[in-house]
């Protein structure tokens, strides 16, 4: 079978995707930061499902990161009919407070290692019958988030992105469909460096299995978009209501109270 690569696949929402996927009996390339992360899941998964798994330490921050994993695929001729693009995270702080640096190797991972790996990566997945695309965004993609400023606009960008690339790609061999959870339990939170929200994260996360479980569900499907739980729909569904200056004073309120 052909192979599936999933980036941010070291742990979390990406290790959830490699395991459904290698039940399903799909080969693995897995990409993330974290080579002891990697290698423990492709042996894992390799134990588990006896399937073919290669993983590739990379920071997908770094500017020819795409292309460096371009050139792997093509060093070891390896097909790919499934792209995840699930690599991201996000930073708390005022946009003036936080790091322009830190700030633009976000956008890097979120946005930039995207966009480009799915650039690089569409000419081989032309050449297999049926291949999908999945974009991991976030609810938070739906409305403006003081304190989670940038981060929010970049899973905006995910959402836009992708929907326009559905629509251009319709007809073609090539779904893509995009992928919006809520708040999910990774190290989310630890990452972004907000550990007062811990606690109420851990309240109203879904587990990684179901989120990705879903997205898969509507990959297959063909969907352009998932918002996997009602909660999440509903949140959604309300904010579209809601004057936008309403929601974002609650958002802040939330998200803007000082760390205990």
């Amino acid at each position: 079978m052909s192979f599936a690569l999933i980036t941010g696949a070291g742990k979390g929402i990406g290790k959830a995707f490699a395991e459904n996927l290698a039940q399903r009996k799909y080969d693995l390339l897995l990409v993330s930061r974290s080579e002891d992360d990697l290698k423990k899941v492709c042996a894992e998964l390799t134990q588990r499902f006896q399937i073919s798994c290669h993983y590739l330490a990379m920071d997908l921050s770094k500017n020819d990161s795409a292309k460096q994993i371009e050139d792997w695929i093509n060093e070891n001729h390896f097909e790919v009919s499934i792209l995840i693009n699930n690599a991201g995270y996000g930073l708390w702080g005022k946009f003036t407070e936080l790091s322009l640096e830190e700030q633009n190797e976000m956008l890097s991972v979120n946005i930039s290692a995207l966009v480009n790996l799915t650039h690089r990566l569409v000419p081989y997945l032309q050449k297999q019958s049926k291949a999908y695309i999945l974009n991991v965004a976030s609810s938070s993609a739906y409305q403006a988030m003081p304190t989670l400023n940038v981060y929010a606009a970049s899973k905006s960008f995910v959402v836009s992105f992708t929907r326009a690339l559905h629509h251009e790609l319709k007809g073609s061999n090539i779904s893509v469909t995009c992928l919006t959870p809520g708040t999910v339990k990774t190290n989310f939170v630890s990452r972004a460096r907000m550990p007062h929200m811990q606690e109420l994260s851990d309240k109203l996360s879904d587990q990684p299995d179901k989120v990705a479980k879903a997205g898969l569900k509507a990959m297959f499907a063909g969907k352009i978009e998932t918002i996997p739980g009602f909660m999440n729909h509903f949140g959604v569904f309300a904010n579209r209501l809601a004057p936008k200056s309403f929601v974002e004073k609650m958002v802040a309120k939330i998200y803007q109270q000082k760390e205990k």
